[in-house]
């Protein structure tokens, strides 16, 4: 049976998984098919600058952006995610707005990019990735460990990385209310 995709969905780790890998965390579906699924957590940033961990492929201007891991799977893999149609894209938009790089050109054309002034251009480098057999993650959001929401690119390039659970954690819940929320007036009730 196939199963819909959830590319460019987020999965919202739910309170109770314990897991360190996932504890807290967002992830963002790059691909999902019945062979299996994977994505980066975009809300697990690195103490670890994009011009260290550039700097042994090509030369990179000093930068204050950080890497984020991406995950547990090949933790020395890099991927870009930025919101630039200047660049000839790899692969299609994972969401509207968002592409996905892996290659050094496109790396190199995007870091580029990042010291010119455009205020609407974001980018986030990650390291290693989630991944998931066939039917795994199937499976998990059966079990409960995940709650899925389509992805927006506000939240993936969102200044302040350690607020993004939380605030899709609220908005999960708040599309998926079943008893509406407390009213001002108890007397509405």
């Amino acid at each position: 049976m196939k199963s819909e995709s959830l590319r460019g969905s987020f999965l919202i780790a739910v309170k109770r998984l314990k897991d360190e890998n996932f504890f807290r965390t967002v992830v963002l579906l790059l691909e999902h098919s019945d062979g299996g699924a994977m994505g980066v957590v975009i809300n697990r940033p690195l103490e670890l600058t994009v011009s260290e961990a550039l700097a042994k492929h090509f030369p990179v201007s000093e930068t204050m952006d950080v890497v984020y891991c991406g995950g547990p799977v090949e933790a020395n893999a890099l991927l870009i995610l930025h919101n630039s149609t200047e660049h000839d894209q790899e692969y299609p938009e994972i969401v509207p707005g968002v592409f996905v790089g892996t290659s050094a050109d496109i790396f190199d054309r995007v870091v580029a990019h990042s010291r010119e002034p455009d205020p609407s251009f974001r980018y986030r480098l990650f390291a290693g990735y989630a991944g998931w057999g066939a039917q795994q993650l199937e499976g998990e959001i059966a079990r409960g460990d995940w709650f899925v929401l389509p992805a927006t690119a506000d939240y993936i390039f969102l200044e302040d990385p350690y607020e993004i659970w939380d605030e899709l954690l609220r908005d999960f819940h708040a599309a998926h209310r079943i008893i509406p929320g407390s009213l001002d007036d108890p007397e509405l009730n």
